[in-house]
């Protein structure tokens, strides 16, 4: 015998699945402009991962970074795995962080990526530049990764926005604010 779930059960089950098809839409897309052209680019996966870890539960949050990583270590001609476990483990902490402490706020938003973007880029000049001790190789981390560093910074912000547009029609909202708890007394007391 088959329980049937109620009819804002599976309207709230409908719209997980579109918002989890439009995050995987954005990530593919970042990945797009990731791989086009010549020129320096943003690293626009790791703010994609960060946006999406914020609203997500650890296990869906470790998946989408990993996915993310996958796809940062296909275009930047990586090894393999690389990017893919350290946005896991960032999305991860990310994740937890906005659970426990921080507030969904813009602010705590372009900070942590500009942290998680800076310790990414500094990893990766120093496994894949520093340690082989090449010649001027400090060029290579304070004109070439840090202005990526910036660029990434600059274009979160439109990764935020296309991600909280996501969230704001997708996105289900579990509690009332105390304004419409409040809101909702006033009218029933007017009947």
């Amino acid at each position: 015998m088959r329980i049937r779930s109620t009819r804002e059960q599976r309207i709230r089950g409908v719209r997980s699945v579109l918002r989890w098809i439009l995050y995987y839409v954005v990530i593919f897309l970042c990945f797009l402009i990731m791989t086009s052209g010549t020129w320096m680019k943003p690293i626009l996966l790791v703010p994609a991962a960060i946006a999406i870890a914020v609203n997500s539960g650890q296990y869906s949050s470790a998946l989408t970074g990993a996915v993310c990583g996958f796809l940062i270590d296909i275009a930047c001609g990586k090894l393999t795995g690389y990017n893919a476990v350290l946005l896991a483990f960032f999305s991860i902490i990310v994740s937890l962080l906005y659970e426990y402490y921080l507030r969904n706020k813009f602010v705590n938003y372009i900070v942590i990526t500009a942290v998680i973007s800076y310790i990414q880029c500094w990893l990766d000049y120093k496994f894949y530049y520093e340690m082989w001790e090449y010649e001027n190789v400090e060029m290579i981390f304070s004109q070439i990764s840090m202005k990526v560093w910036a660029i990434t910074i600059i274009a979160s912000v439109f990764v935020y926005l296309v991600i909280e547009l996501i969230n704001r029609f997708f996105l289900p909202k579990d509690h009332i604010t105390i304004e419409e708890a409040v809101n909702t007394a006033i009218r029933s007391e007017r009947k």
